[in-house]
């Protein structure tokens, strides 16, 4: 699904050039749930959004779902997040102006799909909020609105699912519960995810944990069956 090598990504500030990812090497296979831990600064995210083709590497080879990334003008980027991307930020990144059932119908809409209503319904009646279809943002808790996010983020069907930090903003009770059903849905679709979070417990729960610090990967190892389990 994912193959990285000698992956940078710089960008240039006030005071200089920043080397934010310093020779990123990765695969990742399809259907693995991976978990990327380390501290706020270590490249977490910067990796994401070059995976999600929402910025270019400085440098490097990066190969998603058979897509070469930086290869790709910007339609063909956002034809691939529309055609293989779920994406779930901390933020919920809703449309205020539009329903649940809308935002849930927006990417499904923008790939011409007939039933993009019947299956943006199915997919919030997934995640528990069926009676809460005609509801604004405004209208729901954070968590009822992180579970529209995610309902919008696999109603395609994505081959890849990103998640950035996706309970940041939920207290843990709720947090806990949009987990699991992000968990429960990957399995179900047996899509690939990415999970960055800064929970070790939220890490354990993937099948496989990245450490990363000041741009590189330093650990990769798979999670115990046990400690799965009981997360």
């Amino acid at each position: 699904m994912i193959e990285a090598r000698n992956l940078t990504f710089k960008v240039v500030a006030a005071g200089g050039e920043v080397n934010i990812l310093r020779g990123i090497d990765l695969e990742v296979g399809r259907g693995e749930a991976v978990g990327i831990v380390g501290p706020s600064g270590s490249g977490k995210t910067s990796l994401m959004m070059l995976l999600a083709g929402l910025e270019r590497p400085s440098g490097g080879v990066l190969t998603v779902a058979g897509a070469d990334l930086p290869a790709m003008d910007e339609d063909a980027l956002a034809r691939f997040r529309r055609d293989q991307l779920g994406i779930v930020f901390q933020a919920f990144h809703l449309i205020p102006t539009m329903t649940a059932l809308e935002n849930v119908a927006v990417p499904l809409e923008f790939a011409g799909r007939a039933d993009a209503f019947e299956r943006a319904g199915k997919a919030l009646a997934r995640v528990g909020l069926g009676h809460r279809l005609d509801h604004y943002p405004g209208q729901l808790s954070g968590g009822e609105q992180q579970r529209v996010a995610l309902a919008r983020a696999v109603v395609a069907e994505p081959s890849l699912l990103l998640a950035d930090e996706p309970t940041g903003n939920l207290d843990r009770a709720t947090g806990l519960m949009v987990m699991d059903l992000l968990f429960d849905l990957r399995v179900h679709l047996g899509t690939t995810l990415l999970l960055i979070t800064h929970d070790p417990a939220l890490a354990d729960r993937c099948e496989r944990q990245l450490s990363m610090a000041d741009g590189q990967i330093t650990s990769d190892s798979l999670v115990a069956p046990q400690t799965m389990l009981s997360a």
